[in-house]
């Protein structure tokens, strides 16, 4: 997305490299039925695509016995325990609990002994106890997909970032409201916080 004077100054400025640890996890955020329905205010046209690449690397983590950890979104009726993110994004009523939006499609469904974290806000590491799991088991990467790129899968691959997991944002496991935004955050990750890759080299990395 970015001119080709952009792209210089990136990758002048920006050009180191993260290398895959031996220990990956595979994190999928937020990939449920509020940006999959045409109804919802959150819906994604590239959303139904994104969760056949989610579930493909669903797949080869599970096959690989590899640690797989699943969020949703999920509040009070009235949002009492949303804080600032709630009243400063109201769409986020439709996540109030017992909403169908909120719950995991069909083909991502989290089994017994999956991690399943909710939370309030963007990242899936604020206030979950995630990054504490991770580091018990072993974990030193993620690859990471979801919805939406520019919200909670930057969060999250920023916040993995930091808490020392090296972030693998899976493009075509990611959707977003827009183009735009979509890949102006892949874009971003990949310059300062992440490694972008494909669902085929991500379910290499599980498997």
């Amino acid at each position: 997305m970015a001119d080709d004077g952009l792209a210089e100054s990136y990758a002048q400025a920006f050009a180191g490299r993260l290398t895959p640890g031996q220990s990956p996890a595979l994190l999928l955020v937020d990939m449920v039925e509020a940006y999959l329905q045409p109804d919802s205010p959150l819906y994604c046209e590239t959303a139904p695509a994104a969760v056949e690449s989610g579930a493909r690397l669903l797949d080869a983590a599970r096959k690989g016995g590899r640690p797989i950890v699943f969020t949703n979104v999920e509040y009070e009726p009235g949002g009492a325990d949303g804080g600032l993110f709630y009243r400063k994004a109201p769409v986020l009523e439709v996540f109030q609990r017992g909403s169908p939006l909120g719950a995991f499609p069909a083909a991502l469904t989290p089994r017994e002994g999956e991690w399943v974290v909710t939370k309030q806000y963007p990242s899936a590491f604020f206030a979950t106890g995630l990054a504490e799991r991770l580091h018990e088991a072993g974990v030193d990467t993620l690859l990471i997909g979801g919805f939406s790129t520019s919200g909670c899968v930057r969060a999250s691959a920023l916040d993995a970032l930091q808490h020392g997991f090296v972030p693998l944002v899976v493009t075509d496991a990611c959707a977003d409201r827009h183009p735009a935004p979509h890949e102006a955050n892949l874009f971003d990750l990949q310059a300062k916080y992440a490694e972008l890759v494909d669902s085929e080299f991500g379910a290499s990395l599980l498997a």
